[in-house]
């Protein structure tokens, strides 16, 4: 059985205001993690992480995460060559998200359908109905 290298949860004041670093995993042993371009500060994707893969984050510099539709860990880049190269590893108030801010190697896109962003659609409404619409990304 492996031990945890990141803290227990401490006081919720700890949490909001001290230096322990105490990520929340939720019950699946997932944290949600935005990977923003460290230049540009555009979001790039949202995806999980589980402990392995912050851990592995924390070790390399390399954006690692946890595949839920696969059930498994990956290594951003390994089939894309799409490496992400950790400048920065933030976390929200409560430890319960993660923020990457990368250099987005190859050719710079993050989405599996050979975009920059998973963000490249807006919502918007037609005649009433929520609908989506391309954007120039």
């Amino acid at each position: 059985m492996s031990t945890s290298v990141f803290a227990s949860r401490p006081s919720k004041h700890e949490l909001e205001e001290g230096l322990t670093f105490a990520p929340k995993f939720d019950a699946d042993g997932l944290i949600v993690c935005i990977t923003t371009e460290v230049h540009t500060g555009d979001i790039l994707m949202v995806a999980y992480m589980n402990e392995e893969a912050l851990r592995l984050t924390l070790e390399t510099s390399v954006a690692h995460y946890w595949s839920r539709s696969r059930g498994s860990l990956w290594r951003k880049g390994d089939t894309s060559g799409q490496v992400q190269t950790v400048v920065e590893i933030r976390t929200d108030c409560d430890q319960d998200a993660i923020l990457l801010k990368v250099e987005a190697g190859g050719d710079g896109k993050a989405c599996h359908t050979g975009r920059r962003s998973c963000f490249y659609r807006r919502v918007v409404r037609d005649d009433g109905v929520a609908a989506l619409e391309f954007t120039s990304d």
